[in-house]
């Protein structure tokens, strides 16, 4: 595969789970064609609509230096709710999903990482969560919120307590070593092992606020649905459906930022350079590839940027691009069934690792690692414009008990200290809060 764009970049603008940074009439119109509302909600009823049953908050592209952040886009009030408590119950919510698309209405809300082994049910077997394994909203429309409306309506940040460790540095070193085993014995080529935080949250909407200030992203999300709240501020697109087109974004290789510019830099130019980051994300991208020619036209797949790095508070991410034309009559559960899990969280090939990845780790991964987004009617009904993250760098709150996971990529060469570092330099937003 040739590489296209090589080099260094900030993290993605003019795109995010909501919509792009246009101005004027041209904003205006495409918001009015995808029937997304432009009337704006006073504080106090954004402020109690954040905090109901069935919303879903999804971030806007981040500022540049030309732009102010976008907003967001507030599903709120649905009209129905799509489940799926059990595996059996994952085709019949994706069917569902298609069915509110075709009767002309908005979808919004997320799948739990093991609703994927519904797709392979004589491997997978059954499955226990803590929660559903698919949730949906159902909505007439989505109303776009300005970035001051939400910063006015959200409460003030706070922290968390009582926050642990879900593995020692001793269990991750010898789960390390079994994924080793495994590579050597031909299994697999990389898994991404994860591994749980926990903590108590007394409010979990003020918990995303200071999530929100410390690491703004361009796939941020706020969920209150299926019992349990979403904080997701993901820096990974999973999947965007835009006029026929689909591209996805896998993130694999980070790096720790400078003290200073020219540290900084130079940090970034070594992810760019290192050789181990640089075959972990071909890896992805060749099964994103993979996965995404499955829907697509053929000879259509292609690779427009690879090994970019983009820069966020905390970390900097090594991300690739992969894009492609639809073929025609593809539907949201049609994508869904060919691309989901994300490959940049299971490992290469992706079955193999994700039937390791049940053995290594203990628990489900449950949201983490899953999807989280929005899909939009086509004028007529249908599939129209779409847009999934990953939700790494996310948090799940149920009943003021809260989890955050994080991963890496281990392969052959992986050192088990770099890796167990480079969780803790991800758990860093998160750990921050700790009080």
């Amino acid at each position: 595969m040739a590489k296209e764009t090589d080099g260094a970049s900030p993290p993605p603008r003019g795109r995010g789970l909501a919509p792009s940074s246009v101005s004027g009439e041209r904003a205006a119109r495409d918001r009015r064609a995808s029937g997304v509302t432009d009337a704006a909600l006073p504080t106090a009823a954004l402020a109690d609509a954040l905090r109901q049953p069935g919303t879903v908050l999804l971030d806007g592209p981040l500022p540049d230096a030309d732009t102010r952040r976008a907003g967001a886009w507030l599903f709120a009030d649905p009209r129905d709710e799509i489940r799926a408590e059990t595996l059996a119950d994952v085709p019949g919510a994706l069917h569902a999903l298609d069915a509110a698309l075709a009767d002309g209405f908005a979808v919004a809300g997320w799948l739990a990482y093991e609703a994927g082994y519904a797709f392979e049910p004589e491997r997978f077997g059954s499955v226990e969560t803590a929660g559903p394994l698919a949730w949906f909203g159902v909505y007439e429309s989505p109303v776009a919120v300005a970035e001051s409306e939400l910063r006015a309506a959200l409460p003030a940040p706070s922290g968390i307590s009582g926050l642990e460790a879900g593995w020692t540095e001793a269990a991750y070193h010898e789960a390390i070593g079994r994924v080793r085993a495994h590579i050597r014995e031909g299994d697999v080529y990389q898994i991404n092992l994860t591994w749980p935080f926990r903590f108590t949250a007394d409010d979990p909407l003020a918990l995303y606020a200071a999530l929100r200030a410390r690491q703004p992203t361009a796939y941020g999300a706020w969920v209150r649905g299926g019992g349990q709240d979403v904080l997701s501020l993901s820096p990974e697109l999973f999947f965007r459906i835009e006029g026929g087109t689909i591209t996805a974004r896998p993130m694999k290789g980070t790096a720790p930022r400078g003290e200073t510019s020219a540290e900084d830099d130079r940090l970034a130019a070594a992810l760019a350079a290192d050789e181990k980051n640089r075959a972990e994300n071909l890896m992805i991208v060749d099964l994103l590839r993979n996965d995404v020619g499955r829907i697509a036209r053929e000879g259509s797949v292609r690779v427009p940027r690879l090994f970019e790095t983009e820069r966020y508070p905390t970390v900097t991410q090594m991300t690739s691009t992969v894009r492609a034309d639809l073929r025609g009559g593809v539907t949201l559960a049609d994508a869904l069934r060919a691309l989901f899990p994300c490959g940049s969280v299971t490992g290469a090939p992706k079955l193999r690792a994700m039937e390791i990845i049940r053995q290594l780790e203990t628990g489900s991964r449950g949201v983490y690692c899953g999807a989280v987004g929005y899909a939009l009617p086509r004028e007529g009904g249908g599939l129209g414009d779409a847009a999934f993250n990953v939700p790494i760098r996310t948090a799940v709150v149920r009943d003021g008990e809260g989890r955050y996971d994080v991963g890496s990529g281990v392969v052959w060469d992986s050192e088990a200290a770099s890796e167990w570092a480079e969780c803790w330099l991800k758990a860093s937003v998160l750990t921050g809060l700790a009080r």
